[in-house]
């Protein structure tokens, strides 16, 4: 059966899964594990994204990450191919090196943000890369060793993490830690790796309903509101392939709308609606035409967390104003159909 198409929107919780080609091994020295996280956080502070867990193990990797401005594919296709060219040369090899297509699972973030933590970081106890949970607070390549404070990973969002088990460092860490202890004789969570929807929240004291999508892992309504988006998405991504739109097409079609040139637009005015202008174009420019957060962050000269939260304002503010969004839907029909 064909796979559907990735699912993606800004601020969506994704649990990455990445495989070596026929089960070899993607990390075969220190020198491999730290270019890969090098480069991992590079892609996650330029696409304004939030990584809450890793692991790396020799021959695969798990990855939670909350996206931003940057699309998922866009992410992982820059961190895979960058990555794969540089382990090539380096250990004097060629062809592929990952599976063809890494596995990524949209997550409901309320039911299992801290479920995934857990999970992902007791990869290394089940694969039986450390022996316990001390050797595992010291594990370099586990993002579990963050939050406990012996390694420092400055693009990993430990104080977020943390934040869910108290307001003091040194209390939220011990509570964590029992957590993560807890999980140990839980074993291997299929139902945490593969999605459905559907059926899946039943561990967690509910019963889901509604359609299943193995792409998917959270509740009937998360399940039905994330294939009731992408639906939306395709649609309009049918109608973008008719005729390719610039940015600065894009750009005159929300400034025109609000009643705001383009000037304004890309430059440091703090007029109201120029703000909100502003944030419609990134959630636009974002979700419509795929532009990368730090091409955004260069274009408007602010910082690629600034462009998270525009464009979580610019949908917020779209959602909130219907006749707006549909006008705008209308404008960009319409530039992709005329001659």
């Amino acid at each position: 059966m064909a796979r559907g198409p990735r699912l993606d929107a800004p601020g969506s919780l994704h649990h990455v899964i990445v495989r070596g080609i026929e089960r070899r091994a993607i990390f075969e020295s220190t020198k491999d594990r730290e270019d890969f996280l090098t480069r991992l956080g590079t892609v996650v502070i330029e696409g304004g994204a939030s990584c809450f867990a890793w692991a790396l193990i020799p021959n695969h990797a798990h990855i939670l990450l909350r996206t931003g401005a940057t699309p998922l594919a866009n992410m992982m296709r820059r961190l895979l191919t960058g990555y794969a060219v540089v382990f090539n040369l380096r250990h004097q090899r060629a062809g592929h090196l990952f599976q063809n297509r890494y596995k990524s699972l949209v997550c409901e973030e309320d039911s299992y943000l801290l479920e995934l933590v857990r999970y992902i970081h007791l990869n290394c106890v089940r694969a039986r890369l450390v022996r316990d949970i001390g050797e595992l607070d010291r594990y370099r390549w586990s993002g579990h060793s963050v939050l406990m404070g012996k390694q420092d990973r400055s693009w990993q969002a430990r104080e977020e993490v943390l934040s869910y088990f108290g307001g003091r460092e040194g209390i939220a860490r011990g509570r964590y830690r029992q957590y993560v202890l807890d999980g140990i004789p839980l074993g291997r969570r299929e139902d945490l790796t593969t999605g459905g929807g559907k059926g899946k929240g039943e561990e967690l004291g509910r019963v889901t309903e509604g359609r299943g999508d193995s792409r998917i892992l959270g509740s009937g309504d998360f399940v039905e509101k994330m294939l009731a988006g992408q639906e939306k998405v395709v649609k309009k991504r049918g109608l973008l392939k008719r005729k390719e739109i610039g940015v600065e097409a894009l750009i005159n079609l929300v400034g025109k709308r609000y009643g705001v040139t383009g000037e304004e637009m890309t430059g440091a005015s703090q007029r109201r609606v120029v703000s909100t202008a502003r944030s419609v174009f990134c959630y636009m420019a974002a979700k419509e035409l795929g532009w990368m957060g730090r091409e955004l962050s260069r274009l408007l000269n602010v910082t690629p967390a600034a462009i998270h939260y525009a464009v979580a304002r610019g949908e917020k503010i779209l959602t909130d104003n219907k006749e707006v969004e549909e006008g705008l839907n209308k404008d960009l029909i319409y530039l992709t159909t005329s001659p």
